[in-house]
């Protein structure tokens, strides 16, 4: 079977990736075009466009260049026609996706959701969108199920991949030695986020605690879908390392974390580190997600206990003295690191099964075959 899969940005690269390696040990014939990056590539994915050329954030980033969103959409749009997949298969990315969900609906494409938008954070509305035009929704939340369920329409959950991803991790027992660091200093893990907007508005703040740590060794999680100079000021700090590619390895390393809110939070969690959750944007980007986000919390942490586990320095409040007052109390043993671990332990508990590409794939192919049977 054709199957043509759109992912918009790294970490929806790395879940298609996934996805992609499942499919074909499902449908060994499978033919797979993709929208996304490197790993899906890799995969066994045919590449039409890399996702660096779509990871446009915030509303005014959005607005700014709706005039490439909207070439992008249309290339994909005649892309799309002229593959004519059994499926498209979109992941997150919803501004993109939930447009090319509803333009496959006309066209009669088949289409599924593997990792909702989340559209329980603002615009829930949306939701009725989601119902008219996906045949089929797979989440990787468990409160998505029930979110869904307001709506009348059932929902899969088939549990995270972040856990399948770090249960296959193995770790580089010579990552100190590998990248010149320090084995008497615990380390700091720095995750300033994936996009140029994202470390553009995060890293520098970040940076500016490493003189007021001087017993610890601050390592940041480099991509490599960003250009060096965006790293360069925080390379030539004394007691900083800056380590692409590896954010695995920096938090099995790392005794705490500052996290820029995303899925990075979460994986942060399930390695059991210690964390702040930072995030900043623009003051118009800011405005507008305030009056629109209708969920008390930003991270996925928070979100799935449903109450607040690890600090959330949000916009005003992330700035150098709150940083250092938080990051003090995780960095002893005092009950604020206690209650954090406490908390993963209780994430771990609620997001339940593994493997989540395999029973996503399963279930795909077992419905693409059922349909095309019942249509013969």
């Amino acid at each position: 079977m054709k199957y043509y899969i759109i992912a918009g940005e790294r970490s929806g690269d790395v879940h298609g990736a996934n996805l992609i390696k499942a499919l074909k040990r499902e449908d060994e014939d499978a033919q797979i075009r993709c929208w996304g990056g490197d790993a899906m590539e890799k995969a066994g994915g045919e590449l039409v466009v890399h996702y660096r050329d779509l990871a446009f954030m915030g509303f005014l980033e959005v607005l700014k260049n709706l005039r490439t969103i909207r070439r992008f959409l249309r290339q994909c749009e005649a892309d799309l026609l002229s593959y004519q997949p059994d499926v498209l298969i979109l992941i997150d990315y919803p501004g993109f996706n939930m447009r090319m969900s509803r333009f496959a609906k006309k066209q009669g494409i088949r289409n599924y959701y593997y990792i909702s938008p989340k559209l329980w954070a603002w615009n829930q509305g949306r939701a009725k969108k989601i119902k008219a035009n996906v045949d089929k929704m797979f989440v990787i939340l468990p409160f998505e199920k029930d979110f869904y369920r307001q709506f009348k329409y059932e929902v899969s959950y088939v549990g995270n991949p972040l856990l399948d991803e770090i249960r296959a991790y193995q770790a580089d027992t010579h990552f100190h030695q590998n990248y010149g660091l320090a084995t008497e200093k615990p380390i700091i893990a720095v995750l300033p986020g994936s996009r140029k907007q994202e470390v553009s508005n995060m890293l520098n703040t970040m940076m500016e605690l490493v003189p007021q740590f001087e017993d610890y060794q601050f390592v940041v999680a480099a991509v490599n879908n960003l250009p060096d100079e965006m790293y360069a000021e925080a390379e030539q700090k004394k007691n900083v390392a800056v380590v692409e590619g590896k954010t695995y390895d920096i938090l099995h390393h790392a005794y705490a974390a500052l996290v820029t809110s995303g899925t990075a939070t979460l994986e942060t969690a399930l390695f059991e580190v210690p964390q702040l959750v930072c995030y900043k944007t623009s003051n118009f980007s800011y405005r507008i997600a305030k009056f629109l986000i209708k969920v008390p919390y930003i991270s996925l942490v928070n979100l799935i206990a449903n109450r607040e586990v690890v600090p959330e320095l949000i916009q005003q409040d992330f700035n150098t003295t709150k940083l250092k007052l938080e990051l003090k109390k995780i960095i002893q043993d005092s009950p604020e690191r206690k209650a954090q671990l406490r908390g993963y332990f209780e994430i771990k508990q609620l997001m339940g099964q593994e493997r989540a590409s395999e029973t996503t794939a399963r279930e795909i192919v077992e419905s693409l075959r059922l349909e095309t049977t019942s249509t013969i």
